[in-house]
């Protein structure tokens, strides 16, 4: 092991709709921010204080495709990837940073298309593309128990 480890898991909502650009090769990139809260309690003013981060996430090819879809703002999804930072050059010739999470993994959690698509099932339990961490484990069963305990 390289004593190294790049990995991010966010919950969150849309916060807008996912935004793609196609390649002269086939491959494809969706970008969309991802919406996550904190919320606590002020001790002094008794006051409920939400903050919200903003995260950019980079999904790409077939992921991005069933995430454009699926997905829309203020559906809520589980990410999993990793953080890149990148630098580029702004028009008026700075030079400007910006950290994105590469998404490799995905759930989605609650989307807005479920209730309107009648028998779509749009459930990612059930769909391997999407959910690439499924087990392929069988039930335990009762059946032939060879265990004396």
């Amino acid at each position: 092991m390289s004593g190294t480890l790049n990995k991010v898991m966010l919950i969150g909502h849309l916060g807008d709709e996912i935004k793609m650009h196609y390649f002269e090769g086939g491959g494809c990139i969706g970008r969309f921010p991802l919406a996550t809260n904190e919320t606590y309690t002020n001790k002094q003013t008794n006051e409920r204080v939400t903050n919200t981060e903003w995260h950019n996430i980079v999904v790409r090819n077939k992921a991005a495709e069933i995430c454009e879809k699926y997905l829309s703002k203020g559906d809520k999804v589980y990410i999993e990837g990793r953080l890149k930072t990148r630098k580029w050059t702004d028009d008026k010739g700075n030079e400007r940073y910006s950290t994105e999470i590469q998404c490799n993994d995905f759930t989605f959690l609650s989307t807005k298309k479920e209730g309107s698509n009648s028998g779509a099932n749009t459930s990612v339990a059930q769909n391997p593309i999407v959910n690439q961490q499924q087990s392929n484990t069988e039930p335990i069963g009762d059946d032939n128990d060879d265990l004396p305990f």
